[in-house]
């Protein structure tokens, strides 16, 4: 194939990587943009010609092969044009998956993630136990490097966390094990129903030999019967949670326990699935057990989404300022209190960009201990809360609830709203939150 003419649509870091890429396999490359300021365009080598706006059905039907952005939709009217016309249009993960064929790559292993919802915990916390385990370990996909990146001959496990925007353009990457880890309405503008969502996720059984799937989540299970198959879930069976001698709530695998949750610095439910899937997924690439364990205590979260920040004085302090509207606010604090032996303390507020922040008020009845809003619509907050407190910034709410909180509590921000009221975005908020919270443990000891 390397005589074809290849077209890449859309630039930026996934563009660039398809781009060197081709080149050393001697594509003749053409890039598509419809953007007028592109971003990577100053990285382009010379030789590339770059073709911005809107695309043109006529020119992309002369190329036979075409790689397509993950943000563009099969369904524009431009790429169907193609594909009437003979044209092969996948994305940067099937060209990733064949280069896998190649005999230098062929030992290596693969695992594949998709989920509406934990899949760069997953993927990251993965990671981190097979580096634990010393496994020349390679992660990335829809989450830090692109996938054509991290193709190295002495990788022995590639990680892959993966949209259903990548797998609607991906074939054959026959994958060790993948998993659907939930699924629930998502990006319903670029898909004609929630049927065509969850069948855009499905894709990812079809390339595996082994399938991992949420016993509580029925979309999550594999519909080929012809494949293995494991399962997490809350429930005992397989990969879920069991009750020690001393009623402690434990990991488990077949009903053997393998950690007390009270070890895990990821708090929450959500989290207690997270890690058993991450376990599941290890078991099955063969990673030590011990090192995967040690990882699942050291794990802090990824920057930003329900991150461990520090105890103090026994309180648990959790840095969720990814936590940019209601819904993930939810997610956060769903559950949050049946996890810890104490109260949960949050701390809520920001641009709430208009939203009815009513929807908040059943999980915000769960919340025993300090409710405090800050923020452009933290009155607004405030008023579905008869507990709720407004205070001028998040240095009051910090100060606020260290003062409150006892031994045994937990205390999040997760503000349910944007930023941009008082902060650049969500991480300079995250960090300013960090810094404070550092700042009592050294003030307080």
């Amino acid at each position: 194939m390397s005589d074809k003419k290849v077209a890449v649509l859309g630039l930026g870091a996934t563009g660039l990587s398809c781009v060197n890429f081709l080149l050393v396999q001697n594509y003749n490359v053409t890039v598509f943009d419809t953007r007028q300021l592109p971003p990577g365009e100053d990285k382009l080598p010379s030789c590339i010609e770059l073709i911005k706006g809107p695309l043109n059905a006529d020119l992309l039907a002369e190329f036979k092969l075409i790689i397509a952005s993950p943000g563009i939709a099969l369904a524009t009217p431009a790429l169907q044009s193609a594909l009437q016309a003979g044209c092969e249009i996948i994305g940067d993960i099937e060209l990733f998956a064949r280069a896998l064929q190649q005999p230098q790559y062929q030992h290596a292993k693969l695992v594949t993630i998709t989920g509406s919802n934990g899949k760069s915990t997953v993927t990251s916390l993965l990671g981190e136990m097979a580096r634990e385990a010393d496994v020349k370990t390679a992660v990335g996909g829809n989450i830090g490097i692109p996938a054509l990146d991290l193709l190295r001959p002495e990788v022995e496990l590639y990680i892959l966390e993966l949209s259903s925007f990548q797998l609607e353009t991906t074939f054959s990457l026959n994958a060790d094990i993948a998993t659907i880890l939930n699924v629930s309405e998502d990006h319903l503008d670029r898909y004609d129903s929630y049927q065509d969502y969850t069948q855009a996720k499905h894709r990812i059984y079809e390339q595996s030999k082994n399938c991992l799937f949420n016993r509580d989540d029925l979309l999550t299970l594999p519909r080929a019967a012809d494949k293995p198959q494991v399962s997490f879930g809350f429930d005992s069976s397989a990969y879920g949670l069991v009750c020690d001698t001393q009623k402690n709530i434990c990991l488990a695998r077949n009903g053997q326990v393998l950690l007390n949750v009270e070890s895990l610095k990821l708090s929450g439910k959500h989290n207690w699935m997270n890690a058993l899937a991450a376990l599941a997924l290890g078991d099955a690439v063969n990673l030590d057990e011990q090192a995967m364990l040690h990882a699942l205590q050291s794990y802090t979260g990824l920057k930003h989404r329900c991150e461990f920040v520090a105890q103090r004085r026994g309180v648990r302090w959790i840095n969720d300022s990814k936590a940019t509207n209601i819904g993930a606010a939810q997610a956060a604090l769903q559950g949050l209190s049946e996890t810890i032996a104490g109260d949960v303390h949050v701390i809520l507020g920001g641009d709430g960009k208009g939203a009815d922040f009513s929807e908040l008020s059943e999980v915000l009845k769960e919340v025993q201990g300090g409710i405090v809003c800050f923020g452009a619509d933290g009155q607004k907050i405030a008023s579905f809360n008869s507990r709720a407190v407004v205070v001028n910034d998040l240095q009051q709410a910090v100060s606020m609830i260290a003062d409150k909180a006892k031994a045994g509590d937990l205390a999040i921000l997760s503000p349910a709203c944007a930023s941009l009221d008082m902060y650049p975005n969500f991480m300079a908020r995250g960090d300013h939150f960090r810094s404070l919270v550092t700042a009592l443990q050294a003030d307080r000891v």
